[in-house]
């Protein structure tokens, strides 16, 4: 038995999210069926994280024990070629330790999401990121970020079907950018609760509006209380984008 490590590029769009479920696709479940089909093996396709119903990714870290002998550039190019039509790639493939674990291993996880702030409907980028008509402050949105940075208890920020055994986490990075008409939000920790990211880019957005000061996203968190929530964010601009690992790390821009 082997194990192989992916990195995997997707778009969450036709997905109910990454983990295999019963009521949709999902992107456990193509790479599942792929490697089946190519080895007739019924394997489990673990990742470093879950993403959500039309959650992106641009470098998940998984990883899967296969028992056929096969290269990792053939198992990767065999698993590319069986997943069409879906919209999944690997990225790239290689051996790892039999107790290498793509989620126990991981140190941390990092997040973009991305906002094109314009009047004009998105064409291209529909479904691949938030339009906000109205214009944002972007710089008032990265001020207000960073009361969030640190550790808190995130429940205000957190689904009510979170299943983390605490919503108190360490935010390690939330940082703001505009480049022309794009507002990119990237957020790192060593891990998430369901709906986090969204939850606290939604509020960032309410700040850039001018319609929530930095002492509201203050009261929010404070006050520890999904009902304090300003807005959740929608999936459409999420993206993984990097999995940090002991000595290394797997990431695309």
């Amino acid at each position: 038995m082997t194990r192989f490590a992916f990195t995997v590029e997707f778009d969450g769009r036709p997905f109910m999210g990454w983990q295999r479920q019963s009521h949709g696709p999902s992107v456990q479940q193509a790479i599942e069926d792929a490697i089946h089909a190519m080895t007739g093996e019924q394997v489990a396709v673990h990742a470093a994280g879950r993403t959500d119903a039309g959650v992106h990714g641009l470098a998940m870290r998984a990883h899967a024990d296969v028992a056929k002998t096969i290269t990792p550039f053939r198992l990767m190019e065999g698993i590319n070629a069986l997943m069409r039509p879906h919209p999944v790639a690997i990225l790239a493939c290689e051996v790892v330790p039999n107790d290498w674990h793509a989620r126990f291993a991981c140190l941390g996880r990092s997040y973009v999401y991305r906002i094109v702030n314009r009047r004009a409907p998105l064409t291209v980028e529909r479904g691949l990121a938030w339009q906000v008509a109205q214009p944002l402050d972007a710089d008032a949105m990265q001020a207000a970020a960073q009361l969030l940075v640190g550790l808190h208890d995130f429940t205000t920020f957190r689904s009510a079907h979170c299943q983390s055994a605490s919503p108190v986490k360490t935010l390690d990075r939330l940082h703001v950018e505009r480049d022309g008409e794009r507002v990119a939000i990237h957020a790192s920790a060593r891990s998430f609760l369901h709906h986090q990211v969204r939850s606290m880019v939604g509020c960032l957005a309410l700040v850039g509006l001018g319609r929530w000061s930095a002492d509201d996203l203050r009261a929010a968190l404070d006050a520890k209380d999904r009902a304090a929530l300003g807005l959740n964010a929608p999936p459409d601009g999420l993206y993984f984008v990097a999995a940090h690992y002991p000595g290394r790390e797997d990431r695309r821009p």
